[in-house]
């Protein structure tokens, strides 16, 4: 027996007939019932059947338009509800149709019940149709002076909404004048719900200027205790754009806000934290600022009883308010110290607050706790920990040896990682304090066999080629690692050349071999142009003149400090600003997380304490940029020819194309040509002919040590 198959036309999808009658059933449940149905039960199901469907957006609901509309006129608060909603949801789609639903919506305005009142005037506000906007505007107008504040507060929230339809409208209109003066409503929640409108618009604009004075400043922080959280909330916010003009004033005005850092609500907390932040910057008596520094500690440790979410937020506002002001939470490291069921995101900011608070006095119990942590099963963590502990190192000096020997100790688990993010650190302690521990480079040379990461064989390469003249066998070891010169990544590549060189210059009958194999494949082997720059650089330096190219190779280092992660001045002001916001998770600009938000500064008055605001760091700039030049190169290799002992003066027009070509050919026939003395002139060996590159004399300096990103501060 054969049963023939009929394959479905293109043109007919196989789904229609089925959601037509899905359809067909939802609107004969809408209509049924009649008048025996009393409470329109039916119709309930019903809509709420189309409100499941509408929310897994199924746009097929669309056709039952009609339908609802007819339903809208039912006296009933609950269908009205999900009848608005499917308003909303589909007027856009079809507001052909929509636009018919505007005469009931206008009548539901003048019902006496005001929760219908507002539902309707909140609906009509959230639809993006002309001509619903236009429709919209009397309509608010004549609801901002409702006798029930429910409505007012929803027409203070709808002008807000109208605007982001339609600017000029309301612009043209005199709805913000009329939102204004809701301000000096006798209703709390009206209030701060007109500040809330008033603030978004503001954000929106660059027409409305939001000026608040002490008079208007001080109502809203009495209204302040009758408000709901949001309302509170949102008072606070405005309450950032008031510029103190006397000291006192900002004085007052703070401690009157205080109490609220015992709201429940983390929200009122951190915005209650920004606001103080801000007055601060406008007292002048430092025995106020202390006190209030005092009470800002308390609920940022209590934040951290709440839950993870919550506690990394305040942990990385706390970041912030420690570079501003360290005193906040100068005692309280502790409260800092990780948790075993802690998530690691938290666990990782916790660290940096340990790093940041920690000092000569609690520099033992700190180190304890991070050798706690080296031993985790998290090896993110573990990592972090390591390097908190050389960065701890290189911040407090006299704790540099314990730091060191516990590094050493953690050393001797043979732990991959771990050894590995301890070389890179020990690299950074020998900048930070040259000819004080070589002692402890035998231990790190007892395990090279360890270190498989780049970063890793990067810092452990600098240390053989900085300290060659005192490690017996370091041309042995930087063979071995030459071995693989070709298959290893850039920035170790780049760390081998710099070490050969510095092994030549140090020890040159130990590197007058190694020297010309390097430059040769740096310049002839590779594609990369930093790679290929730096070792024209240093071929041509050591041509020409030995004492220069020791100089220069073996010079002083860009200082290390452990400032160097702080945020500049004028980021770390405005992060202060927006304390409790996205923003300061990233710790970033507000204008790099939200693109179009308005960034704040800090407004100019007589109150204002300039001489207290964030300075410069020392050693925050990095020198990692500066050119050959400023390194100690001097005018040689650029402006001297050595064939005919000549020196191109610095503005001088000569043929800069025949110079270069000139002194390739030059430097070709004397690495054929020179032969190693000790201490000598130059190195000897056949390296090949030159390739024609254009040699860049600024290329990149030593890829010792990378300043961390300000979002991680133990990067």
């Amino acid at each position: 027996m054969f049963l023939a198959y009929i394959a479905p036309s293109v043109h007919s999808p196989m789904r229609a007939p089925h959601q037509q009658g899905k359809v067909a059933e939802l609107r004969f449940e809408l209509n049924s019932g009649g008048k025996k149905d009393k409470h329109f039960t039916a119709k309930k199901i019903a809509l709420k059947k189309i409100v499941a469907n509408m929310t897994m957006s199924n746009n097929d609901m669309v056709a039952l338009f009609p339908d609802i509309l007819g339903c809208m006129n039912i006296p009933n608060l609950e269908i009205k509800k999900m009848c608005f909603l499917y308003l909303v949801n589909y007027a856009r789609m079809r507001p052909d149709v929509a636009v018919k639903s505007i005469p009931v919506l206008e009548h539901d305005m003048e019902d006496p019940n005001p929760l219908v009142r507002a539902l309707a005037l909140r609906t009509m506000s959230y639809i993006h149709v002309r001509e619903f906007v236009e429709a919209t505007v009397p309509i608010v107008k004549h609801l901002l002076r409702d006798p029930d504040p429910y409505v007012r507060k929803t027409a203070a929230y709808c002008v807000a909404k109208l605007y982001d339809h339609d600017r000029h409208l309301v612009e043209k209109s005199d709805l913000i004048d009329r939102l204004n003066s809701l301000l000096r409503d006798d209703n709390p929640t009206v209030v701060a719900s007109a500040l809330a409108g008033l603030m978004d618009i503001w954000e929106r604009s660059d027409a409305i200027k939001l000026t608040i004075d002490y008079s208007n400043a001080s109502k809203m922080v009495a209204i302040l205790p009758d408000c709901s959280e949001w309302g509170q909330t949102y008072i606070l916010e405005a309450l950032m754009s008031y510029v103190p003009q006397e000291t006192g004033e900002a004085a007052l005005l703070a401690e009157r806000i205080a109490p609220r850092l015992s709201h429940s609500n983390s929200a009122v907390v951190l915005t209650c934290i920004r606001v103080i932040l801000y007055l601060m910057n406008y007292i002048s008596d430092q025995k106020q600022i202390s006190a209030l520094c005092r009470k800002l500690s308390p609920p940022l440790v209590t934040l951290l009883a709440k839950g993870p979410e919550v506690q990394y937020l305040a942990l990385r506002n706390a970041l912030l308010i420690l570079q501003r002001r360290p005193e906040v939470l100068r005692n309280d490291i502790r409260v800092f110290f990780c948790k075993y069921n802690d998530p690691i995101y938290v666990k990782v900011t916790k660290l940096e607050l340990i790093f940041m608070l920690a000092n000569e006095k609690n520099i033992d119990e700190v180190l304890t706790e991070l050798r706690e942590y080296a031993t985790e099963i998290d090896v993110h963590f573990v990592r972090k920990a390591v390097r908190a502990i050389g960065k701890l190192a290189i911040k407090i000096e006299p704790a540099a040896r314990r730091c060191i020997n516990l590094l050493l100790e953690l050393v001797a688990t043979k732990v991959t990682y771990i050894v590995q993010e301890a070389t890179v650190v020990i690299r950074n302690i020998f900048r930070k304090y040259p000819n004080q521990y070589e002692s402890i480079i035998g231990t790190l040379c007892e395990h090279l066999d360890s270190l498989d990461e780049p970063e890793a064989k990067a810092a452990m390469v600098w240390v053989i080629g900085q300290y060659a003249s005192r490690i017996e066998n370091s041309d042995a070891l930087l063979e071995d690692f030459l071995f693989s010169f070709a298959e290893e990544p850039i920035e170790v590549q780049l760390a081998l050349l710099t070490a050969t060189v510095k092994l030549f210059i140090q020890r040159p009958t130990k590197g007058q071999e190694l020297v010309p194999k390097v430059l040769k494949w740096a310049t002839e082997e590779t594609d990369n142009p930093d790679l290929r720059d730096r070792a024209y650089m240093y071929w041509r330096l050591l041509s020409t003149d030995m004492e220069a190219a020791r100089r220069i190779v073996m010079g002083d280092k860009p200082a290390i400090t452990a400032e160097s992660e702080r945020l500049d001045p004028v980021t770390l002001e405005e992060m202060c600003l927006n304390v409790g916001t996205l923003a300061t998770v990233y710790l970033k600009p507000v204008q790099t997380v939200f693109r179009n938000a308005r960034p704040r500064r800090l407004q100019d008055s007589p109150a204002l304490q300039r001489e207290e605001l964030p300075a410069p760091v020392a050693g925050l700039r990095s020198d990692a940029n500066k050119s050959l030049s400023q390194l100690g190169m001097g005018g040689q290799a650029a402006d001297f020819d050595p064939r005919t002992d000549r020196g191109n003066p610095p503005n001088g027009n000569g043929d800069l194309a025949q110079a270069v070509s000139d002194a390739d050919a030059y430097f070709a026939s004397q690495m054929r040509g020179m032969q190693i003395q000790e201490q000598g002139d130059s190195f000897g060996g056949n390296a090949g002919e030159a390739a024609g590159y254009v040699v860049n004399q600024y290329g990149g300096n030593q890829g010792v040590y990378q300043h961390g990103q300000t979002g991680d501060l133990l990067l």
